[in-house]
């Protein structure tokens, strides 16, 4: 497809499946590579005796090289485009998923977690460049639809590893069934690579930044900065160990997948739920509404261990964890030129990977007392509501889009 189809077909059918295609790499280097971890984590734990802070650590390295992908995503796209950047980072995330089912060794499963979030970090950033500019010729509700179809892919991601791992591992009736949990996601992954490889081969490259206004201008943007790193912080400890804090609450592998089910699904409908919110909330204030309604869903297990209350709050959180993403680029489309959105969305990424760094390590350590997950889940939900009261100290940069 040229670039000239590409605009003239972006509110049509063609384009959004473009952008489905995209939305693959969410898929597998989010819900596999990273969430997926947490239905693995406690038959990894039963076979390699890990600690809390063990089974922490490997996300935290997850998210350090989620980190390290963030900071180098733009320069990969300058030195290699966009497209081709998005593809090779696709690839070694898939490649990385088949090597973990390879090695108990912790060395070596730091070494490919971290690799695992180098190559998503660059893959959903550049993907996410692609899907703005693709966005950039829809009317502003097209927009925000078609860029939380796209980060809900991460969602579709979880709903698929929530219906086939815990299946998996019933079946295995073993320990080291988790190593056959990951040559699966790794096998689905390769097969998601196919139509991602041609959406991004039909995707128009993002505008390369033009030398004389390379710096977009962050200091305006320091609340949402800030507010995202909190929920950085929060929202993976969440996703890292509400799974084992529902194995200790005597949660059986159906009402687990259901758990993860509900939640997978709920963050797929999120991304068709809060298009009109997003597109009609001026400033950082969509940003503040959905960080609230992910805090609710963090809370709710705290407050009961029941099964009714634990799909609750998979719907609330599940429902709302991706719309924040799509809260944040939406706000960063609507107030920075097209030469911007791919630093601009990289930088924020830095924010939100460096509390994902903290997140899984410190919720670990302070789990590991008598109170157990429970003091650790407390403190990031807590996270997530000074999160949402920091987004509401962000004011208007600018307005480059009307409302919808």
């Amino acid at each position: 497809m040229s670039r000239s189809q590409i605009r003239n077909s972006s509110a049509g059918p063609t384009t959004m499946t473009i952008v489905v295609a995209l939305a693959l790499a969410p898929a597998v280097v989010l819900g596999f590579a990273r969430f997926a971890y947490a239905l693995l984590l406690p038959p990894m734990r039963a076979d390699l005796g890990w600690s809390l802070s063990t089974a922490g650590a490997m996300n935290s390295a997850n998210a350090l090289g989620y980190l390290v992908g963030a900071l180098a995503s733009a320069a990969c796209a300058r030195r290699f485009g966009a497209r081709r950047s998005f593809l090779i980072a696709f690839a070694v995330t898939v490649a990385s998923l088949l090597l973990t089912a390879l090695t108990g060794d912790v060395v070596v499963l730091l070494v490919l977690r971290a690799a695992a979030g180098i190559s998503g970090a660059v893959a959903f950033i550049t993907g996410a460049g692609l899907v703005a500019q693709i966005a950039q010729h829809s009317q502003p509700r097209k927009a925000v639809l078609f860029l939380g179809v796209y980060f809900a892919g991460g969602g579709a991601g979880i709903v698929i590893s929530g219906l086939t791992v815990p299946a998996l591992l019933a079946v295995t009736h073993s320990t080291t069934g988790w190593r056959w949990g990951w040559v699966l996601l790794g096998i689905i992954g390769a097969i998601a690579f196919i139509p991602a490889w041609l959406g991004a081969k039909r995707s128009e490259e993002p505008p390369a930044q033009p030398r004389h206004d390379r710096r977009w201008p962050m200091r305006s943007f320091v609340p949402v900065l800030g507010a995202y790193g909190l929920f950085g912080v929060g929202y993976i400890a969440y996703m890292t160990f509400i799974v084992a804090f529902l194995h200790q609450a005597g949660a059986g592998a159906g009402e687990i997948t259901a758990f993860w089910s509900v939640l997978g699904i709920s963050s797929v409908a999120g991304a068709f739920l809060w298009v009109r919110p997003i597109s009609h909330l001026r400033g950082a204030n969509s940003v503040a509404v959905v960080l609230a309604a992910v805090a609710l869903g963090a809370i709710l297990p705290l407050i009961s261990r029941s099964v009714p209350i634990a799909l609750v709050s998979a719907i609330f959180f599940g429902g709302s964890f991706l719309a924040v993403v799509t809260s944040v680029t939406s706000v960063t489309r609507r107030s920075l030129p097209p030469h911007h959105w791919t630093p601009a969305i990289a930088t924020l990424t830095v924010a939100f990977a460096v509390g994902q760094i903290i997140g899984p390590e410190l919720t670990g350590l302070l789990s590991e007392g008598a109170a157990g997950l429970k003091v650790g889940l407390g403190v990031s939900a807590a996270l997530l509501v000074g999160a949402a009261l920091t987004a509401l100290k962000q004011r208007p940069v600018g307005d480059l889009e009307p409302s919808a």
